[in-house]
């Protein structure tokens, strides 16, 4: 059976939130969330695997961009649930090559329309990733490959001037 992505996504929020919340590690929060259909996908596991390592390995660089974008407020006043959804967009943003940031994103706003800490919750979220995204991308920090290229144009070529058809007067 096919694992979705959201699944993965769903279950990595749950555990950042336990670790918050119980103080423990990553590690055992998700070892207790990972369900018999993910641990049966190996395509499920490698992307559970590179998401959670990746969160893991890189969660001090991620809070610093969200503390950056989110100066007015502390990073204790964030809800944990946005907090955390912020993180697990960012971090596929930056290091999971092959996902859109605008997939990572869109994502992202509906989890946070699921799991909402306030009504506000999926607009608060999608204004900060928004502007965290904008920034990495003008500094150039966001690298993807394949079907996640930021910039593809998608317009046809143009013909050279040379080729173009004189228009008679």
């Amino acid at each position: 059976m096919k694992t979705y992505r959201r699944q993965i996504r769903e279950k990595i929020l749950q555990a950042l939130y336990t670790v918050e919340l119980r103080g423990i590690t990553l590690d055992e929060a998700a070892g207790w969330l990972l369900t018999e259909e993910i641990l049966a996908d190996p395509n499920a596991m490698k992307f559970f695997n590179l998401l959670l390592s990746s969160i893991k390995a890189h969660r001090e660089e991620i809070d610093n961009y969200i503390a950056q974008q989110t100066f007015n407020w502390d990073m204790s006043r964030i809800a944990i649930i946005d907090k955390n959804i912020i993180r697990m967009a960012l971090t596929e943003i930056l290091y999971c090559e092959d996902i859109p940031p605008k997939v990572s994103i869109n994502e992202a706003i509906e989890i946070a329309k699921k799991f909402n800490s306030t009504d506000k919750s999926s607009k608060f979220v999608n204004g900060i990733l928004d502007a965290i995204f904008n920034k990495l991308k003008t500094e150039g920090k966001v690298h993807k490959n394949g079907r996640g290229l930021i910039d593809q144009s998608f317009s046809r070529p143009q013909k050279p001037e040379s080729e173009a058809t004189e228009i008679e007067e």
